[in-house]
């Protein structure tokens, strides 16, 4: 059989040429998407991957997907974020202590000493941060955990129970300040004892 009786030439060349152009239009659609399979098993996953100094941390997607990051260093269970509102120390600490997070219920608020052990000058983890609207920043901290201001420890200033401890994840410093306030102050939780 001749294609003149297949596509019943010379009669209907236009619908010829309409079908010429669908098996085109598919061959190419097929081979592009086998490309882009191709590649997309081939690219590394984003998860996996790492940048900056921090080799054990993860990335920022891989804390999100899960909700927490643990310290390889010391075993200790971090939130993958912040509560996300301005908290005094009062609230800071409730707000850890009902957090119930990848299956546990034992979530406390951090002490100084560990909040400092998760700031690293060399990771640039992103978040939020101001008064009101808050704006993109920069945070230094492990694990890419996401804060959206400066969060409080479970630490008090040794002299007074109405003063405590934070942590600057900008600037890495701590600070203390009365419990009562709470302007751009956060809870970020944590669970374990640490090594």
């Amino acid at each position: 059989m001749g294609l003149s009786k297949v596509f019943n030439w010379p009669y209907s060349w236009p619908m010829h040429f309409f079908r010429i152009r669908i098996l085109l239009v598919f061959s190419a659609l097929t081979f592009f998407g086998t490309a882009n399979a191709t590649r997309a098993q081939v690219q590394p996953n984003p998860a996996a991957t790492t940048t900056g100094s921090q080799p054990s941390t993860g990335s920022a997607q891989a804390t999100e997907a899960r909700g927490y990051w643990v310290d390889p260093s010391t075993g200790l269970m971090w939130a993958g974020k912040d509560n996300g509102r301005d908290a005094n120390l009062h609230l800071a600490t409730k707000y850890c202590r009902e957090l119930r997070l990848a299956g546990y219920s034992d979530w406390r608020l951090a002490t100084i000493d560990e909040l400092q052990r998760i700031n690293d000058k060399s990771v640039d983890a992103p978040g939020k941060a101001g008064y009101g609207r808050l704006r993109n920043v920069t945070w230094h901290i492990k694990g890419n955990i996401f804060l959206t201001g400066e969060p409080w420890s479970s630490t008090f200033r040794d002299d007074s129970q109405g003063y405590a401890w934070g942590f600057d994840f900008c600037n890495g410093i701590r600070w203390e300040e009365d419990t009562s306030f709470y302007t751009g102050r956060r809870a970020l939780c944590v669970r374990g004892s640490g090594k």
